[in-house]
């Protein structure tokens, strides 16, 4: 028999429901230390049907009706299939056996990128979270050495690795390696610049293994950010906020204070955020930061133009030397987003100082998500 047992009409099977899935969601969704934008994933499964959050629905604001339901047998079968060598052929053909695998009358919604690592986890409950205190070690120089000294194994490790089809491949040979070795299955995955998933049987359990996570690497911590003093508006700065309005498009927003200055000096203090650590930041702040010592519109005009040529994207972020950071995007909650995770990265940036120093996603890895229909998607809903 399965170990998830099955469940009754109304989702519940010894406790576990649906309303516990929308319970914990909602308790790390609420929580910036936990969750920004639309972060995260969440699931609950029985015997026969996964119920994984939806793409485009925040963690903080989900229903029951944010959840697909998905026949585990359609999306096992996936594993029989030989799919495209290369990225977008292979990525596009498994989307579309994973929509394929959603029950009646999920049509209309979308079901997570790592649905399919959510359904390999032998546990009924699985949270992947991002918090800043576990990137701190995920993109850190020394994260999968510090991740074997601090959670020996109970957690197994996996290197950078694209999201979707090829990451849930790699995570399920790892699983099954680490449980014929130690002869349990370990709860916890952390992911190279891809934060964690925990499981467990219940939600207390979940909640358990995140307080454990957070206390021990809290206990390491020997550097933190303050943003006490943080500002952010769109009422100052005048000339650069209507120049980088009328190069975006759309709308930008400043932020300052005492942790972002300390970063703004100059080009050297700014490269420990001057790319991305994983893929919510490149989803909604962008992979490739503006940073300018132009504080005049001719200046700022200059700098947009040589960076776009470069990187050919818009940034979403422009750092102004000794001034601040400035969001830039079509509307005012992406500007905001977009500073959200600036600040997220900055957290980053100095947690993994702790293990031995930044480490930024790859030039590949960056581009991938870059060039992700899924990850665009994503984007789309989640700054309506």
């Amino acid at each position: 028999m399965s170990i998830y047992g099955r469940s009754n009409a109304d989702g519940n099977y010894n406790g576990m429901s649906i309303k516990s899935l929308v319970e914990i969601s909602r308790h790390y969704g609420v929580d910036p230390d936990y969750v920004l934008a639309g972060g995260g994933n969440t699931s609950w499964k029985d015997e026969e049907t996964l119920y994984v959050k939806a793409s485009g629905f925040a963690l903080a604001d989900v229903t029951a009706d944010s959840f697909v339901k998905m026949d585990r047998a359609a999306l096992a079968r996936i594993w029989e299939k030989t799919y495209p060598e290369y990225d977008a052929e292979r990525e596009s053909a498994v989307l579309a056996d994973m929509m394929a695998a959603k029950k009646t009358g999920e049509e209309q919604k979308r079901p997570s990128v790592e649905a399919l690592l959510h359904d390999i986890l032998p546990f009924a409950f699985v949270v992947h979270l991002h918090p800043a205190l576990v990137n701190g070690l995920t993109c850190s120089q020394r994260g999968e050495s510090a991740a074997k000294e601090i959670f020996g194994e109970d957690a197994i490790w996996i290197p950078s690795t694209n999201p979707g089809y090829i990451l849930s491949k790699l995570v399920k040979i790892t699983l099954a390696a680490h449980n014929k070795k130690h002869g349990k299955f370990a709860q916890l995955i952390f992911l190279q610049n891809h934060g964690v998933f925990a499981g467990a049987d219940s939600a207390d359990e979940i909640k358990k293994l995140y307080d454990e996570i957070m206390a021990k690497l809290n206990a390491l911590i020997t550097q933190r950010p303050d943003f006490s003093d943080e500002a952010r508006g769109t009422d100052s700065f005048g000339e650069i906020i209507k120049t980088l309005e009328e190069l975006s498009g759309g709308t930008a927003v400043y932020a300052q204070g005492s942790a972002i200055a300390s970063f703004v000096k100059s080009r050297e203090s700014f490269a420990p955020v001057s790319s991305a650590f994983t893929p919510d930041h490149i989803v909604y702040a962008g992979s490739s930061p503006l940073f300018t010592e132009a504080q005049n519109a001719e200046g700022i005009r200059k700098a947009w133009k040589s960076h776009v040529e470069k990187t050919g994207i818009n940034p979403k972020i422009i750092a102004v030397q000794n001034t601040g950071v400035f969001g830039a995007a079509a509307a005012e909650k992406a500007a905001n987003m977009a500073l959200d995770l600036f600040r997220d990265t900055i957290k980053v940036a100095i947690y993994s100082e702790s293990f031995g120093g930044p480490l930024f996603m790859t030039a590949d890895k960056i581009d991938f998500i870059n060039n992700w229909e899924v990850e665009r998607f994503r984007a789309s809903v989640s700054t309506k």
